[in-house]
């Protein structure tokens, strides 16, 4: 299937500037109402279902004797024009 990107940023940013836009999204989330991203002129407002699907990732690349990159990922996907169920549960402390 084709990825067509509707919107992307990254950028150098402290943990509280990142905290402050995760707490953002978490807020709209919670009350239900769509997420609008903008940066640098380019604008995408997400409207996601009840249900949705929500990945964590934790990954390091590079070379296995050496220092790497550390991420963690947070990701939530949903069907356009479906709402899905939950079917697992995550702790995240």
């Amino acid at each position: 299937m084709p990825e067509t990107v509707l919107f992307e940023s990254e950028r150098k940013e402290t943990l509280a500037a990142v905290a402050s836009y995760m707490r953002t999204v978490a807020d709209k989330l919670e009350s239900g109402d769509p997420v609008t991203l903008e940066a640098g002129g380019e604008s995408v407002t997400l409207d996601p279902p009840e249900t949705v699907e929500f990945e964590v990732k934790a990954e390091r690349e590079g070379p296995a004797d050496g220092a790497g990159e550390l991420s963690l990922e947070l990701e939530i996907e949903w069907d356009e024009n479906a709402d899905g169920e939950s079917d697992t549960s995550l702790s995240i402390s």
